[in-house]
């Protein structure tokens, strides 16, 4: 008999989901008795939901001797570099800057980590207040913080982005700061916003442990140049800092530092990005249309993904589901006052009533006012439509909305639904939020997807807006091979920010990426 016996199979729910159930199921197909194997590794899980009955494929491996030591990979130890001879300053403590910051420190350099925001744990007094008071803190909020955005989201670990790096070493450096093992079997793996603030803390820990620096409420201001070569950064209080290379990863809306770029003659590009609204149904709406049945027992919270090709004016556009929240909740997602911004995120159980997803259209270049605003374009077109949001729903945080039937129609809704959004939606015509542009192509969306989802596209649902930081509007370019800015040496854009990731993983990977560049110009110890 082999030591090891691979298997695939497809189970019931009411079995896959029960652990003791699924032992036995797992054992028959590979014709063993209980007792007859010493270990069962549960591989891969995902969900097909094609037929009539929901099932789950489940691969294992059956261990009839005792599994290897490395069955889960490596576990990472991090040297002391407190006394490195190089050091990188790591400009935001995102899932980029953050896995930038822990691969410097595996490489012998000192990462020195300046993050604008607040600690994962004092940050949650500032979101308290934007949701319950609508007092947004420009340096601490839903996008900035530790943690960036990703710390308050569905925690979604899925990426088509395996060619820019290893994701397994991402999920698995994520399990050993706290994240459920889970994520390394599921086949869209997410943590939960519940569950990520300790993750993120304990990631911190992590490179304070091992010598390397952690700032909270330091906002870089200015940059130090010298003959083409950033040589540093000036923070808020006036402090200059100096190191051997700057990781530049401050998130997709850290507008300041897109106008200190262009301020100081930084190559920078507008580039398209995606904009349009939230969308809210009850979840029980999107589990019966997904799975086909009355109740979804013991499946997950059911989400979608959804696209269609819209014409507008001969012009050919994408609208698309965005981060697909279930079981989640809409959130404030505002980075100054005077503009409304909403994003979603949901707990790891995903058990909120409520299941949302950004709706939202591409906007290509020749739709942004180039010529007024050269690169900063597309940030101006989102700001715009922002304070268009907040002034039509009266200067708060409260958000407009418009019943989804009503939206198609062109009908201002007499009334709105249940909202899991905390500061409350006002009854707004979101044709004059969007502009009639963007509105019918998202009403061409919406139609498609009424189509595809039953009862979608009714009254039962609720659009929330403005869902308009999908990705930075403004790409900081780099070189394809060194990652090394080209006009500025010794400036590493990296992730979302500059345009190079769209989620938790890609960002952790180009972090990494960027860290290993850095290695390749400076050296190690």
């Amino acid at each position: 008999m082999p030591d090891k016996q691979e298997i695939e199979v497809m189970l019931p729910p009411e079995v896959a989901y029960n652990e003791y159930a699924r032992y036995r199921a797992l054992l028959q197909a590979a014709g063993l008795q209980p007792g007859q194997a010493d270990f069962v590794h549960l591989r891969k899980r995902s969900i097909d939901a094609r037929g009539r009955q929901p099932l789950v494929r489940l691969r294992a491996d059956i261990y009839h001797d005792a599994p290897p030591a490395d069955l889960f990979g490596p576990w990472f130890r991090f040297p002391d570099v407190s006394q490195a001879r190089r050091s990188v300053i790591i400009v935001g403590a995102g899932p980029a800057g953050l896995f930038a910051a822990l691969r410097a420190i595996e490489l012998g350099i000192k990462p020195i980590v300046l993050e604008r925001g607040k600690d994962v744990r004092t940050r949650r007094r500032d979101l308290a207040a934007l949701n319950k008071e609508h007092l947004v803190n420009p340096d601490s909020n839903y996008c900035f913080g530790e943690g960036g955005a990703g710390t308050y989201s569905d925690g979604k670990l899925y990426t088509r982005s395996s060619k820019r790096g290893d994701v397994s070493r991402i999920l698995r450096l994520f399990v050993q700061h706290g994240a459920t093992p889970d994520i390394l079997v599921d086949a869209h793996p997410h943590i939960g916003t519940n569950k990520l603030p300790a993750v993120v803390a304990a990631l911190r820990e992590s490179v304070r442990e091992a010598g390397g620096e952690v700032r909270f409420d330091t906002r870089v201001t200015d940059l130090i140049i010298e003959q083409k070569r950033l040589r540093g950064v000036v923070t808020a209080t006036g402090e200059a800092l100096e190191a051997d290379a700057t990781i530049l990863a401050t998130g997709h809306s850290a507008r300041d530092i897109y106008e200190l770029l262009h301020r100081r003659q930084v190559l920078i590009e507008a580039k398209p990005f995606a904009l349009g609204v939230r969308v809210e149904h009850q979840q029980q709406l999107i589990d019966q249309a997904q799975y086909r049945l009355p109740d979804r027992g013991q499946l997950p919270a059911a989400s979608y993904a959804l696209v269609h090709q819209t014409q507008w004016q001969g012009k050919q556009r994408g609208v698309f589901s965005f981060c697909m929240c279930p079981g989640g909740f809409i959130v404030p997602a505002a980075t100054a006052q005077g503009e409304v911004v909403v994003n979603g995120m949901s707990p790891s159980r995903r058990d909120s009533r409520f299941a949302n997803s950004g709706i939202v259209a591409a906007i290509e270049l020749e739709e942004m006012d180039l010529r007024q605003h050269g690169p900063l374009a597309g940030l101006r077109l989102q700001q715009e439509i922002e304070q268009r949001a907040c002034l039509l729903a009266g200067n708060t945080q409260v958000a407009p909305a418009q019943r989804l039937a009503d939206f198609l129609k062109g009908k201002v809704s007499a009334e709105l639904l249940e909202t899991s959004y905390q500061p409350g939606l006002v009854s707004v015509s979101m044709d004059e939020v969007l502009g009639q542009g963007l509105a019918e192509r998202l009403r061409q969306g919406f139609q498609n997807f009424g189509r595809k989802i039953p009862g979608y596209a009714t009254n039962a649902g609720q659009i929330v807006g403005v869902e308009s930081r999908t990705s930075s509007p403004v790409r900081i370019p780099r070189d394809r091979d060194t990652l090394q800015h080209p006009t500025l040496a010794g400036l590493f854009p990296c992730g979302e920010g500059a345009g190079y990731a769209g989620g938790i993983v890609s960002a952790a990977m180009d972090g990494e990426r960027c860290a290993e560049a850095v290695a390749a110009l400076v050296g190690t110890r």
